[in-house]
């Protein structure tokens, strides 16, 4: 038997852009064993998988139909077997390697932007759900951005994975290629960062307090209370204008706390004080599917802080008319965003939006006695969050970039109390991603990309991300999933074989399909040269980890009833590797019974 795993080393929690990620491919031998070369790849794919209505605008709507749509983001190649110095060119070479243990560095560069195009294969667009087998139809509609971050919200629906693969050729068609992978987690550099850090954005919202109304006589059982009779008795309330601030673009970063700033104007003469007594900062997410014909978009939320029965006073009731009061922000800005947030992106497929939103309840009365009406504004601002990690000034400079040293800074205060700061300008709401079908055939490298080649990796520091973990099958942590996916396929992975790592072993399959780096140079009939392929042999002591064999997770069909109800661990079994399963492609027959066709066929001459 054969065995094959993959050894990453891991000098962060993550890689980014312009990482070298380098390792070691493990094969243990058992006996000599004939193969025609070894391959590593490093891949990056997106796919999304959605159920609609087959004839949408039919009688027979409901019928359903599934789209699976992928892109393959990333795609490098080495050849660690045949090293050059054994290799020869031009001729279908078997190597047969010896018995033992047999170790392969490697090492890859990530770039800075995407590379889909047409790499995609048969064996890429092959997804087997259960006993049903998908194929991914091809798509001429590509975007050409940078890297997504890994992305796994979504188990079975929208996923985003980044692998090691690596390959050990046979040159036996009746014998499987044999595979091991290694996933691991991506999280790109952010865009450069041009706004005037001393601009800001904003959102704003203006409510006056109800009015008091008193004067009334006493009920009875037998008079009437008109409208009339009820009197004005009071003060004019307060009219308020409540005022969310962000830096100009608004940015939030990964792991790192809001940048806001949130204002109370008094707008109107009152002699009474203003209480906050309730505050809710929520970051909403907005997730953009699409599978070829077929769109959706979900939603999730992360609950930032809440607060509420706060009874704080702001400012003082003597405060002259538009005076501006500013909201303790101690309250939020040592509060960092939660590591599941993924950076904002957009890909072929898939996009994330996010949206802040804060509701701020207000009260108004006196020092023991406020008055129990509650007024509560909601602000809603379109932000974009970055990864944190900032791109490599030699890039920026090459570029003509020249970013703010104060970008992160809080905007400063305005010179005069006494004076109200101008008004910002009105933000712009970003608006969703619309696919645009642009075709890129084989489009030369971009600037960035270029650039890359002589940059060396980041030097600086890395926010944590931590996507959930989708062989759990579960939800984003700590975010708050607002529209449940209707479709029950939700439970069944788009990655079968995704997990920290995946062990391959030595197989008989006739019909698995191979990817075109994966041929087998020459046929069964051709006997292989005595030459051996020149291995290196590692030290007995030198082992890296090795865990059992572990099949994928087996999943079934959930029923539409119950697509709310919360989602069960998935169950494991252990594999047993002393079962070979023999898949000759061959169906299943049931003896036809004799009748007289059957007897005449059987006695015509053959």
């Amino acid at each position: 038997m054969t065995t094959a795993r993959i050894h990453l080393d891991r000098p962060h929690a993550h890689f980014t852009n312009l990482d070298f990620i380098t390792g070691k491919v493990i094969v243990q031998l058992l006996s000599d064993t004939p193969i025609s070369g070894i391959q590593v790849k490093l891949e990056g794919e997106s796919r999304t998988r959605l159920a609609g209505p087959r004839y949408p605008h039919s009688d027979r709507a409901d019928k359903k139909k599934t789209e699976l749509e992928v892109h393959k983001l990333l795609y490098k190649v080495d050849t660690v077997f045949p090293t050059p110095e054994i290799f020869q060119p031009g001729s279908n070479a078997v190597y047969t390697l010896a018995a033992g243990t047999y170790e392969y560095p490697f090492r890859f560069k990530f770039p800075f932007n995407n590379s889909c195009s047409n790499h995609n294969t048969m064996f890429t667009n092959l997804n087997v759900t259960g006993l049903k087998l998908e194929v991914a139809r091809d798509t001429d509609r590509h975007v050409k951005k940078s890297l997504p971050p890994s992305f796994s919200s979504f188990p079975g629906v929208a996923e985003i994975r980044y692998f090691v693969k690596a390959t050990i050729i046979r040159p036996q068609f009746y014998k499987e290629n044999i595979r091991a992978f290694a996933d691991l987690t991506f999280l790109p550099i952010e865009p450069p960062r041009t706004g005037n850090p001393n601009e800001e954005t904003y959102a704003r919202r203006q409510q006056q307090f109800a009015k008091h109304l008193g004067g009334s006589p006493k009920r009875s059982l037998f008079r009437k209370i008109s409208t009339s009779s009820i009197i004005d008795t009071g003060p004019e309330p307060p009219r308020l204008s409540v005022d969310a601030r962000l830096p100009n673009p608004p940015i939030l970063t990964c792991n790192e706390p809001l940048p806001l700033r949130i204002l109370v104007q008094k707008l109107t003469p009152s002699s009474e004080t203003i209480f906050l007594q309730s505050l809710q900062i929520e970051l909403i997410a907005y997730t953009h599917i699409r599978a070829h014909d077929l769109n959706r978009k979900e939603s999730g939320s992360w609950v930032i802080l809440s607060h509420s029965n706060m009874n704080m006073p702001i400012g003082r009731a003597d405060d002259p008319v538009g005076k501006e009061w500013k909201v303790d922000p101690t309250m939020w800005n040592r509060i960092p965003l939660p590591n599941t947030v993924a950076p904002s992106f957009e890909t072929c497929n898939i996009a994330r939006t996010y949206e802040l939103e804060i509701r701020v309840g207000l009260a108004h009365g006196t020092p023991g006695a406020i008055k129990p009406e509650l007024l509560i504004l909601p602000l809603r601002l379109g932000v974009k969050v970055y990864s944190g990690i900032a791109p490599p000034q030699a890039l920026l400079d090459a570029m003509g970039v020249s970013v703010p040293e104060t970008q992160y800074a809080q905007p400063e205060e305005p010179p005069s109390p006494s004076q109200p700061p101008p008004k910002p300008p009105r933000p712009t709401v970003a608006p969703a991603p619309v696919y645009t079908g642009e075709v890129y055939d084989d489009a030369p490298p971009s600037y960035e990309d270029a650039m890359a080649e002589e940059l060396g990796p980041v030097d600086g520091p890395r926010r944590e991300y931590n996507p959930p973990d989708a062989s759990a099958n579960r939800r984003t942590s700590g975010a708050d999933v607002k529209t449940p996916v209707g479709s029950g396929k939700d439970d069944e992975r788009l990655f079968p074989d995704s997990g920290p790592s995946n062990h391959s072993t030595e197989s008989f399959d006739l019909f698995t399909p191979s990817t075109p780096s994966d041929s087998r140079p020459g046929s069964a009939s051709m006997a292989p040269p005595p030459q051996q392929g020149e291995a290196h042999l590692p030290p007995a002591d030198h082992k890296a980890e090795h865990k059992p064999d572990e099949e994928p997770p087996q999943y079934q069909a959930i029923p539409q009833e119950q697509l709310q109800t919360p989602e069960q661990p998935t169950q494991r079994r252990q594999s047993r590797t002393d079962i070979r399963t023999f898949n000759l492609g061959v169906p299943n027959r049931k003896p036809v019974p004799r009748s007289s066709n059957s007897k005449q066929s059987s006695n015509s001459p053959q």
